[in-house]
């Protein structure tokens, strides 16, 4: 697991049946591409921020696949439309193997 990572999520806590809510996360992570070298010269392993999902009461929201290019601390806003009350799942898989998560209820009226 990679040092202070932290995922942070801005979702409102309550919409109307059907209505497109905006979704905005951030992760803080120190992305390395693997193409830079320490002091000594050897590369530096690649470690960055692989993959990125959110679900909607079990249901896939956002898939989102990361490339080497990606910038530090990963920033994504996107639209989803909520249905009925529930709970939304955001995912960040690393590459060392790491899975964060973080929820967020969201009640429906």
């Amino acid at each position: 697991m990679a040092d202070g990572v932290k995922p942070r999520i801005k979702a409102p806590k309550s919409a109307k049946a059907g209505e497109a809510i905006v979704l905005k996360t951030l992760i803080s992570h120190n992305m390395e591409s693997g193409q830079r070298k320490n002091k000594d010269g050897s590369v530096i392993p690649r470690s960055i921020i692989n993959r990125f999902t959110c679900e909607f009461n079990g249901k896939s929201v956002i898939d989102i696949k990361m490339e080497a290019a990606i910038s530090t601390n990963p920033y994504f806003e996107f639209e989803a439309v909520v249905p009925e009350s529930g709970e939304l799942l955001f995912t960040w898989y690393d590459d060392d193997g790491s899975v964060y998560t973080d929820k967020k209820a969201i009640a429906v009226s």
